[in-house]
């Protein structure tokens, strides 16, 4: 019995069309017979319109496997494709994309960017988010700093509260205690700055961050200033018709006016600073293109080394000052602890500069922070640690008769 088979007709009266696939095939007579492998309904279900019988199929191949109508491999994701010069449109060539280009499907012509904050990842099949570089406090350069910073905020507090303790002592009181302690709590402020150059920076870190440091410093230099001068004025006040005796009453006016004075003319640079174009943060995406380095940028170079040079300006008197009166009694004076100071933290700093106008990014964070606790650490060995050696394990020299030179005649025991 006939399957019945419904038929329609379009509107020219056509009936739906249906198609035979046949494949010619080689019999052993060197004949060729037609052999059907497939067919096309039109009028069959949907999806089912097509119907081929693969294992029907005899290809006229070395190997009878499915011949192939290009020349050229698939090109895959990452690659694209370039026309082989001479040849036909099917030959082509497959070239992996450049850095920061990318595609995402088979035999792409071409290439597409990244956006300014991604990149390519390995395969060049998609683009990923860059990674953020500062310095941070997990990785080993930031952890090392901030031990280091810890370490050297630590020294100058032991040396304050030695002060604190021995403050009646004469070595104490002759090399100015107030200022002294003014000193070292400046020291400790310096080491501390440091944190804010450690970790993501910000725009408040970013600003507070070359503030701090500038006035800190400022301080620091203008208290050792105020202590040289006050040296000074001590021992040519002594000479015959010398101008300086009427400075010799002031006492500890004239040196906290000194670091009075010195200080806020660095605060007043700082205010200047911020007011006309203050430091911000900065997202290079240039220096390294699979990264995004975070650095706080000056703002205004030329206060900046306005700031620095004010400093070296301060640190340049303080030498001279103390260098010119290197001859003074060892017994009692500072000066050569403060000439040595000096030295030690004008070579820091003028290390410093090509160093950090040749880094960036957290590099330049690593130099700012080294030369804040290498000139502070400078100036605390220099100038306290001998101080502390006589208070701590020679108490014998921290009399008055000692550190005048009017020692007696029997020799002092020597511990």
């Amino acid at each position: 019995m006939n399957k019945e088979k419904e038929f329609f007709f379009d509107a020219n009266g056509n009936p739906p069309a249906v198609y035979d696939i046949l494949n010619w095939q080689a019999t052993d007579e060197s004949y060729f017979q037609q052999v059907k492998v497939g067919q096309y309904d039109f009028a069959a279900l949907p999806g089912q319109e097509f119907v081929i019988n693969k294992t029907n199929i005899i290809w006229k191949t070395h190997d009878g496997q499915i011949p192939v109508s290009i020349c050229s491999k698939s090109c895959q994701p990452g690659y694209k494709q370039i026309m082989q010069k001479g040849k036909p449109s099917c030959c082509f060539d497959c070239v992996p994309c450049a850095d920061g280009w990318f595609t995402n499907k088979s035999d792409s012509a071409s290439c597409l960017t990244c956006a300014d904050d991604e990149w390519t990842d390995e395969k060049h099949d998609r683009c990923i988010k860059k990674h953020i570089e500062f310095l941070s406090y997990e990785e080993p350069l930031g952890a090392a700093l901030s031990a280091a910073t810890i370490i050297s905020a630590l020294l100058p507090t032991g040396i304050l509260v030695t002060f604190i303790r021995y403050r009646d002592t004469t070595i104490v009181k002759v090399n100015n205690r107030e200022i002294s302690y003014i000193l070292l709590l400046a020291l400790i402020m310096c080491a501390l700055c440091s944190f804010i150059f450690i970790g993501r920076p910000t725009q408040m870190t970013c600003m507070l961050g070359q503030q701090t440091f500038a006035i800190v410093f400022a301080l620091c230099i203008s208290c050792v200033l105020a202590k040289t001068t006050v040296v000074v004025i001590a021992f040519k006040a002594i000479k015959p018709n010398s101008r300086l005796k009427k400075f010799v009453g002031v006492g500890s006016v004239l040196p906290s006016t000194i670091v009075l004075i010195c200080t806020f003319i660095q605060v007043i640079i700082s205010v200047t600073w911020l007011g006309i174009a203050p430091p911000f943060v900065e997202s290079n995406m240039k220096l390294q293109k699979e990264k995004i380095i975070l650095q706080c940028t000056d703002g205004s170079g030329v206060v900046f080394w306005c700031i620095l040079g004010y400093m070296g300006i301060l640190a340049s008197i303080s030498f001279v000052l103390a260098f010119l009166s290197r001859n003074l009694p060892d017994s009692f004076s500072e000066t050569k602890y403060i000439t040595f100071s000096m030295i030690a933290f004008g070579s820091v700093w003028l290390s410093f500069i090509p160093a950090y106008l040749s880094t960036q990014g957290k590099y330049m964070a690593t130099v700012e922070i080294f030369a804040i606790l290498s000139s502070s650490n400078g100036l605390l060995v220099c100038i306290f640690i001998p101080k502390c050696y006589i208070i701590l394990l020679r108490p014998e020299m921290n009399v008055k008769e000692y550190l005048m030179g009017k020692r007696h005649a029997k020799t002092i025991k020597v511990i």
